[in-house]
């Protein structure tokens, strides 16, 4: 592991994100297992692009599943995949990360649309992470109701425990998130919740969804949770992301 990234790990948690040096130098990866879990922690992301860290993203499945019939013409999996992969593509376009740094993997997924947990997905996963050699990856939590969440996570350990030096990850807690414990959290504020809104609003297939089932907003839906947990961190400002590290050992 980078010596300064053992450092940052090292220090008593759960410790504020912010008031740590992170070194630019760190190479920082998204592991999205659907379009729109990016903006999940755009607050953080926004923070380490500030700070000069290199971002790469990979989505790990179009997601068809995700859109309602009624939200397009056709209805069929392609049409809706493309259009949540646009949505994916318009919000980085807002939070200024240029295409070139995006990837989408189109993996397969079951009949249900999420990312099957096999062999030819795990080596997509274990290329992109040979070809970026991050040293920190965000992905969901193991620990979570979403199947694909779950199935990416468990493919993500096996293809980082592969490599010489296995990338730390940093777990996100998110509305479906099951069991957590915050190590590392992003407070953030009024302001900066409105931006993280417009950036989630890019997704609008999700929006429409969450307003016909959930009778919410999908950006309500996030920002709850970020205000829950600032709550239970006690934090000075009404919002936070949080972040679990998992320390991936390398297979031998």
């Amino acid at each position: 592991m980078n010596p300064d990234l053992q450092k940052l790990l090292d220090c008593p948690r759960p410790a504020a994100v912010p008031a740590m040096r992170w070194p630019a130098e760190l190479r920082l990866f998204v592991l999205a297992p659907h379009p729109d879990d990016f903006d999940a922690v755009a607050v953080t992301l926004r923070f380490f692009q500030q700070n000069g860290n290199l971002i790469q993203l990979a989505v790990v499945s179009g997601s068809a599943s995700g859109v309602l019939d009624e939200f397009c013409s056709p209805p069929d999996n392609a049409t809706k995949a493309a259009i949540r992969e646009q949505e994916q593509r318009d919000s980085l376009r807002f939070f200024g990360l240029g295409e070139e740094c995006a990837a989408f993997l189109r993996l397969k997924e079951d009949d249900t649309g999420a990312p099957l947990d096999d062999t030819e997905n795990e080596a997509a996963i274990r290329r992109q992470l040979m070809a970026h050699r991050p040293q920190i990856v965000f992905l969901p939590h193991g620990a979570d109701s979403n199947s694909g969440h779950r199935r990416v996570h468990a493919m993500f350990v096996r293809a980082a425990a592969a490599l010489d030096e296995p990338p730390t990850a940093f777990l996100i807690r998110d509305p479906k998130t099951l069991s957590f414990r915050a190590d590392f959290y992003m407070p953030f504020d009024e302001d900066a919740a409105r931006w993280k809104r417009r950036m989630l609003l890019h997704h609008r297939s999700q929006e429409h969804r969450n307003r016909r089932q959930r009778d919410r907003g999908f950006d309500d839906r996030i920002l709850d949770v970020n205000r829950q947990i600032a709550a239970e961190l006690s934090c000075s400002a009404p919002f936070a992301e949080a972040f679990q590290v998992e320390v991936v050992p390398r297979r031998i």
